[in-house]
This record gives structure tokens, C-alpha cells and sequence, in this order.
């Protein structure tokens, strides 16, 4: 079976991860995207992921004015480190290889990250988990993604989120509000679309990394999105 992306990085939001529970693990939903993806690999996939964190923090949003911004961005990427760990064992159970690279060193959790490593992981077929964010504080796991997508030469990102694709505004908020099917780095700029934060989507045009924003609550999705189905928003 042929995808159109040989290599992608896939990321996840935390809260995804949580399910209806708003916090922790949902595993039974955890599990059925790892399946997913572990399908996906063994039919010739190459896939890094990188997983958010807010199933456990939200930066200076829960820091509520009592964490300095700097150990609140460091307490986020210590929670990605948690996700890498619960999902990887995930994967492991599933008969999948993982291996987990760690933008800061964190002995016991994962190595410290090397592109050329993970590159070569994947290639081999093991499922590369990229925690700790940037390592750099201010910097969002959506910038993140991209800048790991950009290093490892990524033919696309998938952004797992919990809507459906990019909407000319808040979905939530205002019933009226339209799905695009596709839009460029651009306009999601000047329109200030919620997609991944101005960082990151600059990063992404300047790359040229199209970036295909879905709903995770199905995690068949993954697969649709690799074999070239027309879901969700794709920017370019």
C-alpha cells in the first residue's frame, strides 16, 4: 500500500491524549492511535512524533501569575517527557519499535537528540518520539514540530488536534464560521488562524512543509490523511 508521505512528523495535542477526562491518559483511546500508527509503519511509514503536553500542564496558563514564564515553558516540556514515555510503552506493547529523543538530557527518559539518530531510527522502522519541546523556553511544541519536521527532512506535518481542520474563526463560537479545505501560510498569518502559533506556521512556509491539520477523535484520520484522502485543511 502506497502513502503519499514517505516520512511525516505527527503531532499530537496533550489533551487529545486525555480524552473526556480533560487530564492523564484516556489508553483506550491512546491505544487505538498507536495502533493506527503502528500500521502505518510496518507498511513502509517513516514517523516521528511529537506529543503536547497539556494533559498535565499548560504553561503560563496554569501557572496563574505564580510561575515565572520560564519555569512554566520548562514544566510543559517536562510534561511532553511524561507523554513520551506512556506512549512509547504504548507502542512497545503493540510490538512496535519506539525510541524517545529528548531535546535536553534527562537520563533514564530518552536520549539526547541527534538528527542524523533519529533519521537513521526511522529508517529502520522505529517510531521516534521527540520530547522536552524545543528545549528552549517560549518556544510551543507546535514550533517544535516544525522545527524537528524541518531537521528531519519531513515530507509533512499532521496536526492531530481536537477540530476538525482551520476555520475562518472559532467554530465554538460562531456557528457560521467555515472550514477550509486548503489555505496558504499567508493568509492563515494575516487572518490570525488559530492553526499552530505564528512561530511555527512562519517556520513551516519558510520550509515548505505543507501541514495538514485533522481531527484526531477518529485515529483512522492518520491513516486517511497518508493515503491522500481530501480531510481536514491542508496549509501550504
Amino acid at each position: 500500500m502506497s502513502f503519499v508521505y514517505k516520512r511525516v512528523l505527527i503531532k499530537i495535542s496533550g489533551e487529545a491524549l486525555a480524552g473526556e477526562k480533560g487530564t492523564g491518559f484516556d489508553f483506550d483511546f491512546v491505544s487505538q492511535v498507536c495502533r493506527t500508527v503502528k500500521s502505518c509503519v510496518d507498511e513502509g511509514l517513516e514517523a516521528g512524533i511529537v506529543i503536547g503536553g497539556g494533559n498535565f500542564w499548560r504553561g503560563v496558563k496554569d501557572g496563574a501569575g505564580k510561575v515565572e514564564r520560564v519555569s512554566a515553558d520548562r514544566m510543559g516540556m517536562l510534561a511532553t517527557c511524561m507523554n513520551c514515555l506512556a506512549v512509547g510503552d504504548v507502542f512497545r506493547q503493540l510490538g512496535a519499535k519506539a525510541r524517545i529523543q529528548t531535546a535536553v538530557d534527562i537520563q533514564g527518559v530518552g536520549e539526547r537528540y541527534d538528527t542524523l539518530k533519529s533519521i537513521e531510527y526511522m529508517q529502520q522502522g522505529n517510531i521516534v518520539l521527540f520530547g522536552g519541546g524545543s528545549g528552549s523556553p517560549f518556544f510551543s511544541t507546535d514550533t517544535a514540530a516544525v522545527l524537528r519536521a524541518a531537521e528531519i527532512h519531513a515530507d509533512a506535518i499532521l496536526l492531530a488536534k481536537n477540530i476538525d481542520g482551520v476555520y475562518s474563526d472559532d467554530p465554538r463560537k460562531n456557528p457560521a464560521a467555515a472550514r477550509f479545505d486548503s489555505i496558504g501560510y499567508d493568509e492563515v498569518l494575516a487572518r490570525h488562524l488559530a492553526v499552530m502559533d505564528t512561530t511555527a506556521t512562519s517556520l513551516a512556509m519558510d520550509n515548505h512543509i505543507p501541514v495538514i491539520v485533522f481531527a484526531l477523535a477518529q485515529p483512522e484520520n492518520i491513516r486517511r490523511v497518508l493515503m491522500g484522502e481530501d480531510i481536514g485543511t491542508t496549509v501550504k
